[in-house]
């Protein structure tokens, strides 16, 4: 048990640092090589406008990323002000990072707080994501995936271009990089060139979680039920219609939350005096 913990607690550390890390290699990568060699500078005024239209858009969709990123830290899950470690339920399903107590309400070992209406405990934030900033969360997801998918391609396209890789065949980019690995330590290709193909993976794996994440807490939230509930087999008792229930998470204004990282659901009193 001390064991698995104190895993958790490591990886409470270093997710954090590893999605900045890769955040600013994305950065590097698309605008000092990827943009350059794709779109090289010419007279063509519509080869300008191209270039200028993908930059706008990777910086867009970057901007909504990490703000949705930032808002879910800044607007964490809803807790109470117990500050002692509360008793386990003796219904608990899960003593390693969390005690479920009763009434939604669970200890977050990580995060040194009780939640309210838990869904699961983000290593990548660092904190608990519940109804307070499920919404910044899911958004969040969907960016993320959106710019690994786009520089997937970017990567794809810029490999084609500069080294002449061909990715005709189907099965190309599952040998791609042991290939890729064996004739770097050959001296065959750049270190440049095998960074690339690695970031290909990087970006394939992040994007594809963030997906499936997005998926699965969209579907939760329609139902309104939380991750904690469905991993106990609980059947939430809320007969609300799923529309009622994705408003209360993303708001009246959702539309204005899908394109810019703001707040959408309106403060209670007690989170405006806490805010201020």
């Amino acid at each position: 048990m001390f064991t698995r913990m104190l895993k958790l607690r490591l990886l409470n550390a270093v997710a954090p640092a590893y999605f900045f890390v890769a955040t600013v290699v994305t950065f590097i990568l698309h605008l000092c090589f990827f943009v350059p060699t794709l779109f090289p500078k010419l007279d063509a005024t519509s080869l300008r406008g191209s270039t200028t239209l993908h930059v706008l858009v990777f910086l867009f969709m970057m901007f909504n990323a990490l703000g949705n990123y930032i808002m879910t830290i800044v607007y964490p899950a809803e807790s109470t002000n117990q500050t002692a470690v509360p008793v386990c339920s003796p219904h608990c399903s899960d003593k390693v990072d969390a005690h479920y107590l009763l009434n939604d309400r669970h200890f977050c070992k990580l995060c040194k707080k009780v939640i309210l209406k838990r869904d699961h405990h983000c290593f990548f934030t660092g904190n608990c994501i519940g109804n307070k900033n499920m919404r910044y969360f899911i958004m969040f997801c969907i960016y993320t995936s959106c710019i690994c998918l786009y520089c997937l391609v970017l990567g794809v396209a810029f490999l084609t271009v500069e080294y002449s890789t061909s990715f005709e065949n189907p099965l190309t980019f599952l040998t791609l990089l042991p290939l890729s690995t064996g004739y770097f330590f050959m001296g065959t290709i750049s270190g440049l060139q095998l960074f690339v193909v690695l970031m290909l993976y990087v970006w394939l794996g992040i994007g594809l979680v963030c997906a499936c994440f997005c998926c699965q807490q969209v579907l939760l939230v329609a139902r309104g039920q939380t991750w904690c509930q469905m991993q106990r087999g609980q059947h939430h008792n809320n007969q609300s219609p799923w529309k009622t229930n994705l408003k209360d998470v993303f708001g009246a204004r959702w539309i204005l939350g899908v394109i810019l990282p703001v707040q959408t659901v309106e403060m209670s009193s007690e989170d405006a005096h806490k805010q201020g």
